[in-house]
């Protein structure tokens, strides 16, 4: 009887090994002791000034919650998100690559797994929210002026349920979490796709509607926004200097937002290159001591935007110093959109979010 139950609790531990891992252990380093040690000190101090920068976006925003504007609502979101990936993830890869293996077993890793590609997706489908949300303001000012608190919270509920939905598929059987090569972190089971093509199927599906179509999506909204900012740079060429100020305003302030996703896509394009390259390649086609760097850059993606949403301030604050500074009624930034209309020219004054 304890022979029958020792086997199958062998055998029921032996479905979640992937068909690479099962001839060894899973979550013993593939690393140098010394390695892990550097990896541990980097995602500490990583960690540290993702949550601590994070922390403070959320705290400020809190303080005054019913005054922010739908872009300003992304961006605490977007803030979540970063936080989220810190707080409920780093720690367990910290002290992971400290001991020099996973130390969770196979719940913690599938956690690990769902919480970091449920961050990730979140952060992902944000930004698209936020790059489709300037395409709008500026490109199609009609559409851009009715967008209110109200569409926002409705924006995010569809961001929060599509990386729940994504997250949670590989549950219902479709897909795994399973360690990284080098052993002391887990993700989505990429080497699926060479196991059936059910596993070819899931694994396309989720490059396609977690990293694909969004990309394609803020890569579009972006260089309409460049052809747009271009464009009406010649137009506001003839107008007073308060008018190209304004201008000029806009365009900085659209450069940092696409610095945002583009810091994002920097960080995570290398990892998404390796795991698609595991996942069809052979299954030591890429050396484990390689595909560790992808991984961690991808883990310092969360500091970025803290740094960034300062830049902007800076840049905030130089220009309005330089005579763009409203009235003190309002205190409000404005851009001037110029749009042609047959003949005639006509400037619309719209709130810059």
């Amino acid at each position: 009887m304890s022979g029958m139950a020792a086997d199958h609790n062998i055998s029921s531990q032996e479905e979640f090994i992937p068909h690479y891992l099962q001839k060894e252990d899973p979550f013993a380093s593939k690393l140098s002791r010394e390695a892990d040690i550097i990896a541990g000190f980097y995602l500490t101090i990583i960690g540290i000034l993702s949550t601590l920068g994070n922390g403070y976006v959320i705290f400020m925003s809190s303080k005054r919650k019913k005054k922010l504007r739908p872009a300003e609502i992304m961006t605490v979101n977007l803030a979540v998100c970063d936080l989220g990936i810190s707080v409920v993830g780093k720690p367990f890869s910290i002290i992971s690559f400290f001991s020099h293996r996973w130390m969770f077993g196979w719940i913690g890793c599938r956690w690990y797994g769902w919480a970091g590609f449920f961050f990730g997706c979140g952060s992902l489908i944000t930004m698209t929210a936020v790059s489709l949300d300037r395409y709008l303001k500026i490109c199609h000012l009609s559409y851009g002026t009715w967008l209110k608190r109200h569409h926002a919270f409705i924006c995010l509920a569809i961001i929060w349920a599509y990386a729940t939905f994504w997250a949670t598929v590989p549950f219902a059987g479709v897909g795994n979490y399973a360690p990284e090569p080098f052993g002391t972190s887990c993700t989505l089971d990429w080497w699926l796709a060479q196991a059936s093509v059910a596993g070819q199927a899931f694994v396309l599906s989720i490059l396609f509607f977690c990293l694909l179509f969004p990309t394609a999506v803020i890569v579009f909204s972006y260089v309409k926004i460049i052809l747009k900012v271009k464009s009406s740079t010649k137009e506001v060429a003839h107008y007073d200097s308060r008018i190209q100020n304004s201008h000029i305003l806009e365009m900085k302030l659209t450069k940092v937002a696409m610095l945002i996703c583009a810091g994002f896509l920097i960080a995570w394009i290398p990892y998404a290159v390796v795991s698609v390259w595991s996942a069809f390649g052979r299954p030591d086609s890429v050396p484990i001591q390689f595909s560790v760097i992808p991984t961690l850059l991808a883990k310092s993606a969360a500091m970025y935007n803290p740094i960034i949403y300062q830049v902007i301030d800076c840049k905030f604050a130089c220009c309005r110093s330089g005579g763009l500074k409203a009235k003190s009624t309002s205190k409000k930034s404005r851009t001037y959109t110029i749009s042609a209309h047959r003949d005639s020219t006509v400037m619309n004054e719209t709130q810059l979010e």
